[in-house]
């Protein structure tokens, strides 16, 4: 049972810096973004559950990804959008807290091991073509999505234990837009040395151990296209990869300046802005990231809305 031992029953959560006005602005912004996102998210699940032509590995862990985007936006920005309309700080119960953070770290451990497994899904797909259909067959499929959620949210349990095991006394004012673990370690009067240090192996561990893996594998596969002798072959191998690649550069290089750095208590701003990229603009960007750069995915998207509206006019 997680008990503080602090007299902490909830915290403060500062928002955004700036005027009433600035605030409807941004609330609008963010807002746009998030439908964007749950709508654009939602089309790509139900396409790949109900399209044939989608029914390979590379779609169901992008169906995966995409179920994760929704969850991790969701997390973090009806309460955002919430602040920004409150005149003064928002509170948040400790209960609540600890359930955000558990949940944004656990979900967001679980998309790296997901983006690292679609990088070897590629790997095969390009380099061993011929074997694809027997190494990525639907049980080692599901397996891969199974250990990666399960390691996820294993993986934080103690994280997120240890940060609220800490005192909070200095003050209860998070200076976020969510209960940013960086934030949160700058509020405790004990000696954090120790735990943040911990915490940047634990963020390396995750980080790097699912980059290792797709940089080696990228590797191999531009290895593989600059072999093919035709320029439509190289074409359309690398259209296969540029999606998730596309992905795996943002997704990463955010979460790299986020989490992994020795001193966890990073500046206010720089921590909001660099949530701001992971929770919002990441996840608003991957679904035209992977359908405008994908021809399967824009023919499936076009039959659907042509199907639609067939229905409608009869």
């Amino acid at each position: 049972m997680l008990v503080n031992h602090s007299s902490a029953t909830e915290f403060y959560l500062l928002g955004f810096p700036g005027s009433k006005e600035l605030h409807h602005i941004l609330f609008a912004i963010f807002f746009f973004f998030y439908l964007v996102t749950l709508m654009g998210n939602t089309v790509i699940i139900v396409m790949v559950c109900v399209d044939k032509r989608l029914q390979s590995p590379m779609y169901f862990f992008l169906g995966h990804l995409s179920a994760l985007e929704i969850l991790v936006t969701t997390i973090i920005v009806p309460v955002m959008l919430w602040g920004l309309l409150l005149p003064g700080m928002q509170t948040i119960s400790l209960t609540a807290c600890v359930t955000q953070l558990f949940l944004y770290l656990s979900l967001g451990t679980t998309e790296f091991a997901l983006l690292g497994a679609m990088a070897v899904d590629r790997y095969v797909a390009v380099c061993n073509p011929l074997r694809y259909n027997i190494i990525m067959n639907n049980r080692t499929c599901i397996w891969v999505v199974v250990v990666s959620w399960v390691f996820g949210f294993l993986f934080q349990i103690w994280p997120v234990y240890a940060t609220f095991q800490l005192t909070f006394c200095k003050s209860h004012v998070v200076n976020n837009f969510f209960c940013d673990r960086g934030q949160l370690l700058k509020l405790s009067c004990n000696n954090t040395l120790f735990i943040e240090f911990i915490l940047f192996l634990m963020a390396i561990f995750v980080l790097f151990g699912s980059l290792i893996p797709t940089i080696i594998s990228y590797t191999y596969i531009i290895s593989t296209i600059f072999k093919i002798p035709s320029a439509s072959g190289r074409r359309k191998a690398f259209s296969t990869c540029a999606s998730h690649f596309t992905c795996v550069i943002i997704g990463y290089g955010s979460c790299l300046f986020l989490y992994v750095k020795p001193k966890q208590t990073q500046a206010a701003d720089y921590n909001r802005v660099v949530s701001l990229m992971v929770s919002v603009v990441t996840p608003f960007l991957n679904p035209f990231i992977f359908t405008l750069r994908n021809d399967k995915v824009i023919e499936a998207l076009w039959d659907g809305v042509k199907r639609c509206c067939q229905q409608f006019s009869i």
